[in-house]
């Protein structure tokens, strides 16, 4: 049964659920589609979508640890915070503000580390399931 997963993925969301706001506040004042041209709209815009570019997959890997039952459980939440902190990171940098680089830069970093972590331990449980019957 699933028992960490679902902490990060409910965080998560409730953070989505509030990109997703930020943007329906822009759709609200008038600009129905795109940006209206506005740089303000965009960063929402990008916030937002880039959210959802990373986020599920890295959910999903950490699901397929969480239940492979192999993966100490600390290397699961490590997963999880830093995929948590990188997106919060990331999301106030690129929506909230006009340029907070190490927001950015810091939540790409710690968005990186997650999903490549997350891979390779799938990967080794794969490939070790493979080779040792």
């Amino acid at each position: 049964m699933l028992t960490i997963t679902p902490l990060y993925a409910g965080l998560l969301g409730l953070w989505f659920l509030l990109l997703s706001i930020h943007v329906i506040r822009f759709r609200w004042a008038g600009i129905s589609l795109g940006d209206g041209g506005r740089p303000e709209v965009n960063r929402a815009i990008r916030g937002h979508g880039n959210f959802a570019e990373y986020v599920p997959l890295v959910l999903l890997l950490m699901a397929l640890l969480e239940t492979g039952g192999v993966i100490a459980p600390w290397v699961i939440h490590l997963i999880g915070l830093m995929l948590l902190i990188g997106r919060v990171l990331h999301a106030i940098a690129l929506s909230f503000t006009q340029r907070w680089m190490p927001g950015r830069i810091g939540g790409m970093v710690l968005t990186f580390a997650a999903l490549t972590l997350a891979s390779l331990l799938c990967l080794w449980r794969g490939v070790a399931a493979l080779v040792l019957p």
